[in-house]
């Protein structure tokens, strides 16, 4: 059986988990077995999850499991496993995916691969995951041979698809230990996808001039329903909020688009940027390295070029 740690947010579900379920549910498909999900503490609608997939859905309704402690997680999640007898535990590469990834390893003497973005495939026995490496530039393909095996799935790897309908929700009995950590606040961005969520983002870097010019990258972002982004060297002067910061030493995305104003493409921006499926390039110089991994390219002056760009989808949506 294929299990999937549903993770909820303020007991609502997200993008992410149905991605999770999703990518369960296709996995139990090549394996022939099925999909089954886990949710912890409150979880509004968890039966909508069958909607992607899962034949069944495991609660442990244990107010104490609203605030991430991920020992506390890790315990609940490898007895669960234990209980219902899984062989493949899959959860998303999210920052709670990642806390609880190494952890269940551990407690279940698993192989596990973090940050997989294909189904594994299973020839002649071996069980083998593909992810990308050396950031983003390949791809390793791993095969796990433990009677357990662990997969994170990196967020925007595949759509969430809906195969079936409302599952049964049932209660899972589960002890849960006590906490050793105090969760005294949770802070987190409402109103806007997170960059890890988000299918479409516009980004811009030192070439916006200063702080006051971001108007026209929020315009550009609204019209498109996008997140806005920027380099690190515009969130060290404070210009952006550093949660904003996306590349090697910032945040790592795989939007379906990704559009670039003002930056000049370093390796290290490239490096948490070059998963995105489709990259638009403004850049006033033409020797800007970012061209080199664009798809399409627009040598002229962003002040130009955004406000132009803006208005024309303006129009075509209208």
């Amino acid at each position: 059986m294929v299990l999937v740690f549903a993770e909820s947010v303020n007991g609502t579900f997200k993008k992410p988990a149905f991605e999770a379920v999703t990518y369960g549910y296709q996995t139990a498909q090549a394996l022939g077995t099925s999909c089954e999900a886990i949710v912890l503490g409150t979880a509004d609608n968890a039966a909508a999850l069958g909607t992607y997939g899962a034949a069944k859905v495991h609660h442990v309704a244990d107010a104490s499991l609203d605030k991430l402690d991920s020992q506390v997680y890790a315990a609940v999640i490898a007895e669960a496993v234990e209980q219902l007898g899984a062989k493949v535990v899959v959860m998303t590469h999210t920052s709670t995916g990642k806390s609880l990834l190494g952890r269940l390893a551990a407690r279940l003497k698993a192989g596990s691969v973090p940050g997989v973005n294909s189904v594994p495939t299973v020839d002649g026995g071996t069980f083998a995951v593909k992810k990308p490496v050396f950031s983003g530039k390949a791809y390793a393909t791993v095969a796990i041979h433990s009677d357990i095996k662990l997969i994170s799935v990196m967020g925007n790897s595949m759509q969430p698809a809906e195969v079936g309908s409302a599952a049964e929700v049932a209660a899972l009995g589960v002890a849960v230990p006590a906490s050793r950590t105090v969760v005294k606040e949770v802070s987190r961005m409402e109103g806007v996808t997170p960059l890890p969520e988000a299918e479409l983002v516009v980004s811009a870097g030192r070439g916006m001039k200063g702080p006051e010019n971001w108007g026209i990258i929020e315009e550009l972002a609204e019209v498109l329903g996008a997140t806005t982004a920027c380099s690190r060297p515009v969130s060290d002067v404070g210009w952006r909020p550093h949660h904003e910061h996306v590349g090697q030493t910032g945040i790592a995305i795989r939007p379906n688009l990704y559009i670039a104003a003002g930056i000049s493409g370093a390796i290290q921006h490239l490096a948490g940027v070059n998963s995105s499926k489709t990259i638009v390039v403004i850049n006033k110089d033409p020797e800007a390295p970012f061209f080199k991994a664009a798809d399409y390219g627009v040598v002229g002056d962003l002040f130009d070029v955004v406000p132009r760009l803006t208005e024309a989808i303006r129009k075509h949506k209208g």
